[in-house]
Order: structure tokens, then sequence, then C-alpha cells
């Protein structure tokens, strides 16, 4: 600022009015820099008088200005700096005057809003290359805290570099590692150095996560922050010939960066930079050598999943199936950062073990002595054993459309193992000693004697309904997929669930699965055109005749597809269904998607799921309906692996061929079948097929025999399809859902006498450790779920940490998926270890464990505690 503008804003000032009760006006010049001293002889003003403080004079001037003349206007011009105010012999007069200042540093900081001290202009100085912009002045000024330090000052500028509001060290530190760990192609780093704050920024760094080499490099730097963190969950022995890389005074502000920036919602830059530091340190070798309980504890690095995971699927292939240890690492890591790339084969190894602890359960096999006694055992629970393959597939199908080069020949080698397990053994056993028990009553009755049958479905599930009903009827549902459905509509809905199951007719196919869900006094089959048609009191029952069947029998009835309700508008749906009392509503997403693959047919349960779901609560909303049935035609038997000849039995070996006869007999074997498929074949009466049970066809009321092969047989054909079968006997085809659902409505007695049990909540977690004193920054707390999940419990997840009295949070964040089964209190148990912020702790403040819904749907709970650490460390006082 020239010396003609410093005399016009002067004379403006003095030309002001005067505040309040003031006479005169007294303006101090402060210029510590003597920019002016020597054009001070310039400055005459109108109406005011000029004196210079000199440093020898300041009694004369206190005399001047406080008794000898106390009417005239003046202009103080101080180029002085005191150490103390004390020193300072004009600060009275100081107080009550105003301040002005001439240089750019000066207009700047008030622009700012920066005190206008010494020490505060120094640093002012230091960064006039930033400030030497209006917009980035603005953003100093647009802080969340105008900064009243020096410290604070190198703080701001360096989060207005980076694009903060927020002056933190961690964020600051953590903008920088997003832009790069390349130094000379990071952009902060490099305005940090075109600005002057590279200086400022290393200090930061050393002091707060003391990494202290003299060359800046900030792949060092993150090697030394990662490694620093890790000692926090890691033994530090395990790291040993990394020392130097790891600052253990430090170790509780890096793994409180580390934690923040994990949970914080966007780590995709971490990942990259963890990545880099296994690489550098080659962690993944080292760690190869620990245990899996040496690791599962901590999280910063991706390639602990992989060690664990690796460690894990080996000793599956090699037989080696630790139950518990697979259950508690997958337990453990799933509440961790990383787990999501890794989910399909913790998932994957999840149902290995599942399927292993029924192995072990089953041990000795499968021994029922009648065939109504494993139907019902398989209804109670060996169905589950369907369930953890179908789940284990899905999760590997999954991870084939990914890649991890070190787990994906592993996982493949677990899927060598499990279809071991499911097919050789599970299949295998019960398959066996199904065919035993029941080949005498099928072969005899064409049923299992003491269990609901197929056929007679709509007599004793629709008929005797005095309400409207709707029946969904999807086409392969087999018994556990409708299981896993009716628990997730007790869940997700205000309904009462029950699941039952009746036996199919035979062959378990579509066309006679339809049918003998029809209504019908008699079933029958004939050949027309050489196709085997199944008559409903002698009427077709193909797709097109279904609708008419049922009005046959009750007019006010409807036949619909799923397909085309759920493409129409809501109106025209509603009004098929309006005035009906019986609605069949057909839907097929099971066996279509086995028509395009087999291993397609697993991730169509799960849409199906979906699907059906949705359709119950179009039925509930939209058509007012209270009493739905959901069952299917037939169940399905599916393995992955492909089938070897064992596997299979060919049409011609149904006889005993001798050369001589073979192609008369040939001949005879062609006349004799009439309908065959994978896992059945109906043949004229009076064929005695080898490797082939004889199943009562129809009560045996027609010209016609059916034969179905034993265990998982399938019998060959041509094409494709061997994986994905029905048409058998084996329990996973024979055995039909039936899903009752009502829905209540809340004006129901059963929903106001039961409301409790109607009522779905989420399963709520408690603090079980009994005492409320934390005396070291790392400890351990117990939880338990109050509920298993179940009928009306749905599984939740919470996040665990301590707060101030004020909701300042003071430690790492903790996860618990609570979604335990067991009904065991012991079992729903957790053990969440918990580590605290780098601060100064009050034994008489009010500290908080705070247990919170992930999804906010609940209050958060609020347990007091309090926090005894003699030597806790206080909070980094950075450029102090």
């Amino acid at each position: 600022m020239d010396t003609d503008k410093v005399i016009q804003d002067l004379n403006r000032r003095f030309a002001a009015p005067l505040p309040e009760f003031y006479k005169r006006r007294i303006i101090f010049w402060r210029d510590e820099d003597k920019e002016f001293a020597d054009k001070l002889d310039e400055v005459v003003l109108e109406n005011a008088k000029v004196v210079a403080l000199t440093g020898n004079n300041a009694f004369s001037v206190k005399k001047l200005l406080s008794v000898e003349d106390l009417t005239t206007n003046y202009l103080v011009y101080s180029p002085l700096t005191y150490n103390r105010p004390d020193d300072n012999w004009l600060l009275d007069i100081q107080l009550y005057s105003e301040e002005f200042r001439a240089d750019l540093i000066s207009i700047w900081m008030d622009e700012m809003g920066l005190a206008p001290n010494p020490a505060m202009r120094k640093q002012a100085k230091n960064y006039r290359a930033y400030f030497n912009a209006k917009d980035r002045r603005l953003k100093v000024r647009a802080q969340n805290k105008v900064p009243a330090t020096p410290a604070q000052l190198h703080m701001a500028v360096m989060a207005a570099i980076c694009g903060l509001k927020d002056a933190q060290p961690n964020r600051i530190l953590l903008s920088v590692f997003r832009a790069g760990l390349d130094l000379h192609n990071n952009a902060v780093c490099q305005d940090f150095v075109k600005y002057h704050a590279d200086g400022a920024f290393w200090a930061m760094v050393r002091q707060g996560c003391g990494f202290a080499e003299e060359e800046p490099d900030l792949g060092r730097l993150a090697i030394h922050v990662l490694l620093t963190a890790a000692t926090r969950t890691m033994r530090q022995e395990y790291l040993a010939g990394l020392d130097g890389f790891i600052s253990m005074p430090h170790q509780a502000y890096c793994y409180d960066f580390i934690s923040e920036w994990l949970h914080g919602g966007d780590i995709g830059q971490l990942y990259d930079v963890a990545r880099y530091v296994e690489d550098e340190a080659r962690l993944r070798q080292r760690f190869a050598k620990l245990t899996v309980d040496d690791l599962a504890g901590t999280e910063c690095f991706p390639c602990i999943n992989e060690v664990i995971l690796t460690k894990l699927m080996t000793e599956i292939s090699d037989q080696i199936i630790d139950v518990d240890a697979i259950t508690a690492a997958v337990e453990k890591r799933r509440t961790c950062a990383w787990y999501e790339p890794f989910e399909n084969f913790y998932n994957g190894i999840l149902q290995a073990a599942n399927m292993q602890r029924f192995f072990k359960k089953h041990s000795a096999g499968f021994h029922a002595a009648e065939a109504k006694d494993i139907w019902n055992e398989y209804t109670e629970s060996y169905y589950q054993m369907d369930t953890y393959y179908r789940l284990f597939h899905l999760s590997f199908q999954k991870s084939l459309e990914t890649s991890n080069a070190l787990l994906d020949d592993l996982f493949k080698r677990v899927a060598d193992k499990v279809e071991g397990l499911y097919t050789h053994w599970f299949l295998g056993e019960l398959g066996s000693n199904w065919s035993d028990v029941c080949a005498e009553e099928l072969a005899a009755c064409g049923k299992v004697l003491g269990v609901p049958q197929q056929e007679e479905f709509y007599r004793s599930r629709v008929k005797t309904l005095d309400t409207k009903v709707f029946v969904i009827i999807s086409d392969a549902m087999r018994y556990e997929v409708a299981a896993a459905m009716a628990d997730q509509l007790r869940r997700e809905t205000q309904s009462k669930v029950s699941v039952s199951s009746m036996q199919s007719i035979f062959p378990s196919i579509t066309k006679f699965g339809m049918a003998a869900l029809l209504p019908h006094k008699e079933l029958t089959a004939e050949l027309r055109n050489n196709l085997l048609t199944v008559l409903a009191d002698g009427r077709p029952t193909a797709s097109g005749y279904r609708d008419k069947i049922l009005k046959m029998e009750d007019p006010a009835s409807a036949a619909l597809k799923y397909n085309d309700m759920i493409a129409m508008k809501r109106a025209e749906r509603s009004a098929l269904v309006k005035g009906m009392n019986v609605v069949y509503i057909y839907h097929d997403t099971i066996d279509e998607a086995s028509h395009t693959s087999d291993t397609a047919v697993f991730a169509a349960c799960d849409k199906a799921i979906s699907e059906l779901k949705n359709l119950v609560r179009i039925i509930v909303n939209e058509f007012g309906g209270a009493n739905i049935l959901i069952t299917a035609d037939h169940g399905f038997l599916y393995t992955y692996s492909p089938l070897t000849e064992d596997d299979k039995v060919g049409r011609n070996e149904f006889y005993d061929v001798d050369k001589e006869n073979a192609g008369a007999l040939k001949r005879e074997s062609a006349r004799r079948c009439v309908e065959y498929g994978r896992r059945y074949v109906i043949m004229q009466k009076g064929a005695q097929p080898n490797y082939l049970l004889p199943v009562k066809f129809l009560d045996g009321k027609t010209e016609f025999a059916g034969f179905a092969p034993r265990e998982s047989i399938r019998i060959k054909m041509n094409g494709g399809g061997m994986n994905f079968v029905h048409g058998g006997i084996s329990l996973q085809e024979m055995v039909v859902p039936v899903i009752e659902y009502h829905y209540l409505r809340n004006d129901s007695m059963e929903y106001k006498r039961n409301k409790q049990k109607y009522d779905t909540k989420p399963v709520t977690v408690h603090l079980l450790s009994a005492s409320r004193k934390i005396s070291n920054m790392i400890f351990s707390l117990n939880f338990y779920q109050k509920d298993a999940v179940g009928a009306n419990r749905e599984a939740a997840a919470y996040q665990v940490y301590f707060t101030d009295e004020n909701g300042r949070q003071i430690s790492d964040v903790q996860k618990i998926i609570a979604d335990k089964t067991s009904g065991n209190g012991a079992e729903r148990t957790f053990r969440c270890q918990f580590n605290l912020k780098s601060l100064k702790y009050s034994n008489t403040a009010a500290y908080y464990l705070v247990i919170a819904d992930e999804q906010g749907l609940q209050a958060p709970q609020r347990e007091l505690f309090q926090i005894d650490i003699a030597f806790a460390a206080d909070e980094f006082d950075f450029f102090r």
C-alpha cells in the first residue's frame, strides 16, 4: 500500500463520527516490520497529529496523551513488539484506542479474522504465497474454527489445500494418502511444497505418527503407519525385522487413524495403500507362518483374509474340517473391513463346516426301519443338509464371477470335498436307506403309508376351507427352499405360517404333479399321439385346461399365471380375482432356470423366494387375501459334479441281454417302454426291468407300470440335464412342501391374543460384563443376544463404541452381527475388544458405552462407565 493511500485511509478514519462518550480519536498504527518507518515524514493528516514511538519515549508519549493534551486527535506510529504485556507502557491507552495497519499481511489477516499478534503475523508471512489469492483466503476463513494460534494456522492452511473445512490431522493425512503414494505426482503434497506448508506437514507426521526419516517418502510413511497400527491388535514379535517401521509410542495414534479410515465409509484408496504395504513388507509370506487365531483380530491388511482362507481351505481339502475353528474365524472376520471381497469364500467354507457338523452328528449313517420315520426325520432336520449344499454352491457360483488367483483353485478343491460329502455320503447313505425301507410300500401301494398324499391336496387342503383361498404352485420348489421361505415370511410379515409336507404323485414330474393338485375323483393316463397324457376324471390336465377343471368344482375359481399377473396393472389383476373363492396361481422360476443351465438352479431358488414373497404381499395388500397355500408339483435332485458311469444306468441295461437275442430284446424293450426320463420309466404292464424299483402307477388302474432307479442314479438319455433331475422317488423329489400362510389383521382375535408372538422385532444385544470400570487403553467386553433369531425375531447388526458425556467418540467401533439361532443362551454371546483413543481421561467424568442399531430403527443403548487410567496419553498438541 503506497503512502498516499495510507494518508487517504487515515484521514477517512479520523473524519468518521466519534463513538458515544468519546471526545477525540487516538489510532495506533502497528508496523512491526517497519515498512513505513522511512516514509513517516510524508504522513501529514488533516485533523490529527502524528507521534512516533522509538522505544525510548514511551513515558513522554504517555504523558502527552494522558495529561498534556486531552483534546487533539493523534496517530501513534508503533513499530515496536513486546515480549510481555507489562513491557508496553501505553497498553491502557491502546485498549481504548483504535488500531490501524497498512501492510498486505495485516489486511489479509483482518479479512480472515486472524488475531493480529506478532506470532500469527509471522506465520501469515510464511504463507504469503497461499494468501495471495482471495479464493484461498476465503477457504481459510470458511474453516469450522478460526485459527487462533500459529499451530492452528498451520493446520488451517493444510486443511484448505486439502479442500477440508475441519482442520484435523487425521483428515489432512487421509487426504494426502488418497492423492497417491507417489510424492512427486501427489497433487496435495505438491501444493504443500508450492505454498510452503510441506515443513508443517512432515512436522505433523513426525509428532503424530513417529515417522522421522530425513527424506520425505509417502510409501515408507504408509508402511510405518499401517505396521504401527497393526501392533495394536497383533503381537509385535509377529512383525520382527520390521521394527524400523514401527513406533510403539505412536501406536495409539496410528491405530486410531487407520481405524477411522477403515470404518469411515470410503476405503477404496486404503485398499490400494494396504496392498502396497503388504507387497513391500512381504506380509503375506510372513503371515502364512502364523495361526488363524494369531491373525483373526487384525483387519487393516486384506491379505490376512487370503492367508486365513488359504489355511482353512487347505485343511478342508486335507479332510481336516474343524467346525468350531471355521465358525469362529468366519464370525470374527465378517465384522472386519475387507470382508466383502472375500464374502463368498467365507460363506462357502461356513456351509462346508455346517455340512461337516451334520456329518459328525449322523456319522453312523441312516438306519431307519420305517419309511414314515425317515420321512419325518427328513422334514424335521435332514433337509437342512440340502440347504447347506445349496448355499455353498450359491457362494461358489458367485466366486466364479470374480477372480482371486490365490483362492480360486483352493475353493474348487473345497467344492470337490463338499461334493463328496453331499453326493457320496448324504445322498448315497440316505438314498440307500430310503430306497430300502420304502421299496415294498411303493411297489404295493405306489405311496408311503401314513404320509399325506399330493392327490388329496384339493380335497383335504382347499375344499375344507370355508373362506377365500389363494393357492400358489411353484414348479420344482423343493422342501428345503420352501422351509427357508417360510422362515422369511414369519419374520417379514404379520402372519401365522406353518410348513408341512405331502408325497408327490409318481412320477414326480410336472404334468403328473400339476394334475394331482387339481380337484378330481380319479387320475388316469392314456397314450394320445404317442404321448402319455394325464387325465382328471377323463379330462386333460395340461395348463390350458386347468381353469376349466377348477371351475367345474367351484364356478368361483380361476387359474392364473404369475408372469401374466405381475405384468398387469393393479386394477387389472384385482379384477381377475374379484368374487373368486379359489384362485390358483402358477409360478415357474426354478424349473424354467433348469432348462437354461443346471448351474442356474440354485440362484433361481433365491429368485423364486423373492418373487413368491412379493406375490404374497400383492395378495394381502391388493386382493385382501388372508389365506394362502404355497406348494409345488414336485421337488428336484441336484448335484454339481459331473456324473460317472456308476451314477447312470442305460435303458438297454434294464434287461439281461445275450448276444444272440440282443436285437430282439432291444425291440421288445422299446415296445414296452411308454415314457422315460432321467429318474423314472413308465412301461407296459408285465415288464420287469433290472436295476429299477417298481412303483405302483396310479393305483394300478391303468395298463402301465412305473419304475424308478435307486438312490440318485440317473437313466441315460441324449442331451444334457444330468445334474438337475426329478421324476424319481428320492426324498428331495417326492417331499412336496405345503406352506399354510394366514395373514393376521390387527383386529383379529388371534393377533390380539398373541401380539407379542406375531410382531416381528430385531433381536437386541446387551452388555454381559458386570464391571463398569476401565483401567486399560485396550480391553474386552462380553455381550449377549437376548433372543434367538426365529419366527418373530430377525437378525440385526449393531455398532458398539464409547463416547464422552458430550457424545464425542473416544474408542474404535466394533460391529456385532446378531443373527444367532441357537436356543442355548451361552451360544449367543459375543466378545469385542476395544481400543481407547489417545486422550486424557478423568476418573470423575462420565463415559458411555453405546450400542447402536446400524439401521437406526432402535434408540441407542447407553451404559455408564468410569475410566481410570493413570498414564493415559493426552491429545497431540501439534507444533507445540
